[in-house]
């Protein structure tokens, strides 16, 4: 008879995991509290239009490409990928000081270097060349020694690079902020905050996340990709992967606890008292939802969260301000945004907006002047466990993030009331984050060594998702889970050997 696991939640991790786990004949229940797949890569309505309402950036392709080829399968068969020669528009409001303007980055080196140098000039542009090269070396020595691993450490960090690969370590340099690191190559303000918001990547401040984060900008050079359909589809296509293998879903289906006997996991209690026996359990939630019994690293503390946010989801027409699909518009003040959210617990008086355009970009032909589906999302403090915002709080931060946009160029009316989702909202969908939706933050350089790895604290127990390692990102949470699903195939057969990904799913 074959092994039955239980995997808890539908995101990307908890997908990944009862992918590989069903095709290599393990009996799968995959329990899920929402009525879809998907987890953080939700859908909304507004408008009549469906609108996607979590990640929305598709990287690191191979990864994907790895999963579905694993199960025989082809990825493009499943999803049609559109690759994106813009990376994302940025918009900064002119200034007394003339320091506004415009600039898009490319996934070509040599297209942005020139964009860089009519923004900010030739130094500045090449600038850019060495950060692109800094860039790379760094993604190269952590790639397969680090972000691979199932459970990363400083000893075992050092063991896989050997001796010769200590200097190629010193490079990362860890023990210097992102900002810091940053200045060594900008000196337009700019241009720090562009690369800057590299660390909002997993939810963290660039004054305070590791400079190893610069290896993000060679992710994204290696390919950006937009979906046909929506990013919603990834999560469907590999939830497709799973049940094809045999994979069984139970949605609106709450587990309550995870049932230990004899020092070891034998399965899980459902809310309304049914219980799944398994010989293993995958969690896919946020790591501060599971008790201190079955947990490996304590529960993330209130001022260790990564960031939380509030987003709008809206149907709108737009003018005045040519939209790339991803769109990034800063305020003068980016020091005061993180000063806010980490020291004071607040948003600041003027956030930077991310608007994601989803009918624009490559391969779209959505007619002009009609609405299109907008998600725009603002930083905020993960302190969503201490009740919602006001409503006159929402509009007011609706207000001052319409504000900046407009001084950047952006005219934009909805044609229906926005889905809103504050940090309580979000602690709601996401029990016990307090709204965190990148699990603890990556703050100082033992921040990417305190998250939990593959294994929980008692035998049976794996974890996935973006509160574990590799870290939060739809190719990061995806990674954690076929790590986790490989742990529990070797365990299954009595391997204790370490297991790490193949290179080749993390270099193409």
């Amino acid at each position: 008879m074959a092994r039955k696991v239980v995997v808890v939640g539908a995101g990307m991790g908890g997908l990944s995991a009862a992918a590989d786990l069903a095709r290599q004949g393990l009996d799968v229940t995959v329990v899920e509290r929402a009525a879809h797949v998907g987890g953080k890569m939700r859908r909304v309505e507004s408008g009549g239009l469906s609108i996607d309402a979590g990640p929305t950036v598709f990287t690191m392709r191979w990864i994907f490409d790895g999963l579905f080829g694993d199960a025989g399968e082809r990825l493009e068969d499943h999803l049609g990928l559109i690759t994106a020669e813009t990376l994302a528009r940025h918009a900064w409001r002119p200034t007394r000081s003339g320091m506004g303007g415009n600039l898009d980055l490319f996934a070509d080196v040599d297209r942005s270097a020139d964009a860089i140098g009519d923004f900010a000039g030739a130094a500045e542009a090449k600038a850019y060349r060495d950060f692109c090269t800094r860039s790379a070396d760094i993604y190269k020595t952590l790639a397969a020694s680090f972000i691979a691993a199932e459970r990363p450490s400083i000893p075992g960090l050092v063991a896989r690079l050997g001796p010769f690969g200590i200097p190629a370590l010193m490079r990362t340099v860890p023990m210097r902020t992102l900002w810091g690191a940053l200045g060594d190559h900008f000196k337009d303000a700019r241009l720090r905050q562009l690369f800057g918001r590299y660390s909002t990547y997993v939810g963290s401040s660039p004054w305070a996340a590791p400079a190893t984060l610069m290896l993000i900008a060679h992710v994204e050079q290696d390919g950006v990709w937009l979906v046909r359909g929506g990013i919603h589809e990834v999560a469907r296509a590999i939830g497709g992967l799973a049940e094809k293998h045999g994979a069984r879903f139970r949605f609106n289906t709450e587990m309550e606890r995870i049932v230990v006997e004899g020092g070891r996991v034998t399965g899980v209690d459902l809310a309304g008292g049914e219980r799944l026996a398994a010989d293993a359990v995958v969690f896919n939630g946020d790591i501060s939802a599971l008790t201190d019994e079955v947990r490996p690293v304590p529960a993330t503390a209130p001022l260790k969260r990564s960031l939380s946010a509030v987003t709008w989801c809206l149907a709108a027409r737009t003018s005045g301000f040519d939209l790339a699909h991803h769109n990034v518009f800063f305020a003068e003040d980016y020091g005061a945004e993180f000063q806010a959210i980490f020291k004071d617990r607040r948003i600041t008086e003027t956030p930077t907006v991310y608007l994601c355009a989803q009918d624009r970009g490559e391969g779209s032909n959505h007619p002009a002047g009609t609405p299109e589906r907008l998600l725009a999302l603002i930083n905020a403090p993960a302190d969503g466990d201490k009740g919602p915002l006001l409503d006159a709080q929402l509009a007011d931060l609706a207000r001052r993030s319409v504000g900046l946009m407009q001084d950047c160029g952006l005219d934009l009316t909805a044609v229906d009331e926005p889905v809103v989702t504050d940090p309580a909202g979000f602690h709601a969908l996401f029990p016990a984050s307090g709204g965190a939706l990148y699990g603890r933050a990556n703050h100082g350089m033992m921040g990417s060594f305190a998250r939990a790895g593959a294994k929980g604290k008692v035998p049976g127990l794996y974890l996935a998702g973006g509160s574990v390692h590799p870290g939060p990102g739809i190719p990061m949470a995806t990674m954690s889970g076929r790590i986790a699903a490989a742990r529990l195939v070797a365990d299954l057969a009595g391997d204790r050997r370490t297991v790490m990904l193949p290179a080749d799913v993390l270099w193409p």
